[in-house]
């Protein structure tokens, strides 16, 4: 059977519909823009139509006729005032196009997706915090969740980014596990991939959630702003702390909320613990660190993975020894146990003659040890000392030294430091992507906030002794040798590296270790032997009694 020919008009004039369609469109469009204030004066002579419809219907009755007498001798004076109908038809058409014009939406609650979101949120926490003897449970399945939650906000996709969360009494809200099961619940329902603070008023049963935006990454290392005996270890958020120091960003310069490690004489935590997982940015720390103590102080560092990361401070004013090496490190180890003692000793006797600790005593020294678990199995492998054992004398007496110690590790060799680096190390800080679990194990106290898993370099949690836990984020601090930094970061680091050391000079210095061990039971001591523009090392010339 042979099919029939569409009609012409349907085969051949669809273009042409099309395109009539499309010059209504247009049309209408065009009259719309037009007739846009007639559209919005028409709209407003309804609306205060309505208005003075409502207003005579709540008028009582026994007032009605004297309200229509002085509208009717309105309506007579301003008929007869010259211009006045011209004034009355201006004022009432601009009454007119100012109640039709259009208004924004004014959101006055949640709409239908983030009051679903609530429901649930609440049926998810009835079973923690609802006990079947309660004869008015603030949380039952199919209950009100309005009079749970409250201070609620979301963000354009809908996810909660505020939300404040009342609770019954006899929730065990003292309880760690008890907190934690609530906020593992309120991360996994609100959305992963974020940082909540869990803030909890114990005395009002309140718990606010609040979503956290990340620390800013675009500080670099440079000079800021402190005292000798302060170093800035990053950057955390502005109601943290009570401080804040002049940056410059990439954006401009600023005044960032800064963590302020104090050490000294005076400080409670006079060293410092760095754990992170490989790449997370606890080199970069240590090389923070080091340029920040440098211009006050002299600085020892021992690297244990022998990377290299530390070559820009070879030969550096300041830096006594950039050792890779075990029998370097345990050298340069050993020495900074002799000076530790020499010190000791020093401003012992200085106080008892009633004089003030010398100067080459009060100059800091810093010990930068980088991954000491690497040494510890070359030194096993080799039946040498382990370089932490060497640490027992400045971690110990290293605060009335002016000695500070830093050391940094990884996580899967945090087994590996011994007690007296435990137990010392007061000041910690743990960088990278971690479990809550273990930033609780090496910080002693559990962050209020939940770990994101990606995170960039140098970004994580301190605390400082007692103290509460903080978002860090470490001032970018790379290796300028590195192909991968950038040259904005390469140049910052590079203007903070001390003038080099000149031949002379460094020919005079001692090599670390070699030092003879002082005598605590004779009144002779080493001092230290300063050459311009060297490094201050033991000398065994003795000092006058």
């Amino acid at each position: 059977m042979a099919r029939r020919p569409l009609p012409r008009i349907l085969s051949s004039g669809s273009a042409q519909i099309a395109r009539s369609r499309e010059i209504a469109r247009t049309a209408a469009d065009s009259a719309t823009d037009v007739l846009h204030p007639l559209i919005t004066i028409s709209r407003g002579l309804r609306r205060l139509a309505a208005i003075a419809r409502a207003r005579w219907a709540a008028t009582p009755k026994e007032r009605r006729g004297p309200t229509l007498f002085l509208v009717a001798a309105c309506v007579l004076v301003v008929a007869l005032v010259p211009y006045g109908p011209l004034l009355a038809l201006v004022a009432v058409m601009g009454a007119a196009a100012w109640q039709g014009r259009e208004r924004p939406v004014v959101k006055t609650g949640p709409d239908d997706a983030e009051i679903a979101r609530l429901k649930g949120l609440y049926e998810a926490l009835v079973p923690y915090l609802s006990l079947p003897e309660d004869p008015e449970p603030l949380f039952a399945h199919g209950g009100d969740w309005g009079t749970a939650f409250s201070d609620y906000a979301f963000d354009e996709d809908g996810r909660l980014t505020r939300l404040r969360i009342s609770y019954p009494p006899y929730f065990t809200d003292g309880e760690p596990a008890a907190r934690a099961r609530i906020e593992q619940l309120l991360h996994a329902k609100s959305g992963r991939g974020r940082e909540y603070l869990f803030d909890w008023d114990e005395e009002g049963n309140q718990l606010t959630l609040r979503v956290l935006p990340a620390l800013p990454t675009t500080i670099a290392a440079q000079r800021f702003v402190t005292v000798p005996g302060e170093t800035v270890l990053g950057f955390t958020d502005a109601d943290a702390v009570q401080r804040t120091v002049p940056v410059q960003a990439s954006d401009g310069t600023e005044d960032a909320p800064a963590v302020v490690w104090r050490t000294g004489p005076r400080s409670t935590e006079p060293h410092l613990l760095a754990v992170g997982q490989p790449g997370s940015g606890t080199t970069s720390l240590l090389r923070s660190i080091a340029l920040q103590a440098l211009p006050h102080g002299d600085v020892l560092v021992v690297e244990g993975s022998g990377t290299g990361e530390y070559a820009c401070l070879v030969g550096r004013a300041g830096v006594l020894a950039v050792e890779s090496g075990l029998s370097g490190a345990l050298a340069s180890l050993e020495w900074a146990t002799h000076e530790t003692e020499r010190r000791l000793i020093a401003a012992n006797r200085a106080r008892q003659a009633g004089h003030a600790a010398p100067e080459d005593t009060r100059r800091p020294l810093w010990i930068l040890l980088d991954r000491p678990s690497v040494l510890g199995h070359l030194a096993a492998a080799a039946g040498r000392p382990d370089p932490q054992d060497l640490l027992q004398v400045p971690l110990r007496h290293g605060r009335a030294a002016q000695v500070t110690v830093v050391v940094a590790e990884q996580f899967d060799s945090l087994e590996a430091l011994g007690e007296t680096v435990r137990s010392h190390t007061r000041a910690r800080v743990v960088l990278g992507p971690a479990a809550p679990e273990h930033i609780a194990a090496v910080l002693g106290a559990g962050p209020h906030t939940t770990p994101v898993p990606d995170v960039p370099p140098g970004r994580g949690y301190a605390r400082l002794g007692g103290g509460p836990v903080l978002r860090l984020q470490v001032p970018a601090t790379p290796d300028p040798y590195d192909d991968a930094t950038t040259e904005a970061h390469r140049q910052a680091v590079l203007e903070l590296l001390p003038e080099r050391r000149t031949a002379t000079a460094a020919a005079i210095e001692t090599v670390p270790g070699s030092a003879p061990e002082p005598d605590l039971e004779t009144d002779t001591a080493p001092t230290l032997r300063k050459e311009p523009g060297a490094s201050a090392f033991p000398s065994p010339v003795p000092a006058e009694g």
